[in-house]
């Protein structure tokens, strides 16, 4: 019987312990989620990379959290995001995804999409795509330390550079301040706030990290 206070004791006290997260992520499952696997964690795939910058490019004017219940939708019917099946679609296909309520039905961000897809390939003829971004925080992720969510940057010096050298490359939905958003998902840059429970396992990835 004492056994079974104890536990339902430390059930209660668990219950009553909060986790800290970064401010932005509330208490949606789905953000939740999100911020706690895959927000500010390294990634080098390149197919990954590439999903990530589309679905930046997706969000803008909208809602992250809208980019996320769609995300799943997107990658089946964008063959995963990968780009030696999207450069070959034509009209059709778009036609059709504007059709779908399930895709974010935006005809110039859709074009994008294909037209990204070709400028990834032309890139990947010459040097990786995975390499060439990294190198615009020299091949190692940038470690910040901020406390409240008002001190994070829209942009910084280093998404303007990468945003002009993917538009140069004929990129489009690149801007500076999706960029940014784009390093932060991808681990580019470490911007959980010192204080959420994600800060320190982030910064811990630099051990032994090489890229």
């Amino acid at each position: 019987m004492r056994q079974v206070q104890s536990r339902r004791n430390l059930r209660y006290l668990l219950s009553m312990v909060k986790i800290l997260r970064c401010d932005w992520c509330g208490e949606y499952p789905l953000y939740v989620s999100y911020h706690d696997a895959e927000w500010g964690v390294p990634v080098k795939d390149t197919r990954v990379l590439f999903e990530h910058l589309m679905l930046e490019g997706m969000q803008a004017g909208l809602s992250w959290y809208t980019v996320l219940k769609k995300r799943q939708h997107m990658r089946d019917r964008f063959y995963d995001f990968d780009p030696e099946s999207l450069v070959n679609l034509g009209p059709a296909a778009l036609d059709d995804w504007l059709q779908d309520p399930g895709l974010i039905r935006h005809r110039g961000k859709l074009e994008a999409l294909i037209g990204n897809a070709a400028a990834f390939l032309e890139l990947e003829r010459q040097q990786s795509f995975a390499a060439w971004l990294w190198s615009f925080v020299e091949f190692r992720p940038v470690q910040n330390q901020y406390r409240r969510l008002t001190d994070l940057p829209a942009q910084d010096e280093r998404s303007a550079a990468m945003s002009r050298s993917l538009k140069k490359a004929g990129f489009r939905f690149v801007g500076p301040t999706i960029c940014y958003a784009f390093m932060q998902s991808v681990g580019m840059v470490n911007d959980h706030l010192v204080s959420c429970h994600r800060y320190g396992p982030c910064r811990e990835m630099l051990d032994g990290w090489t890229f």
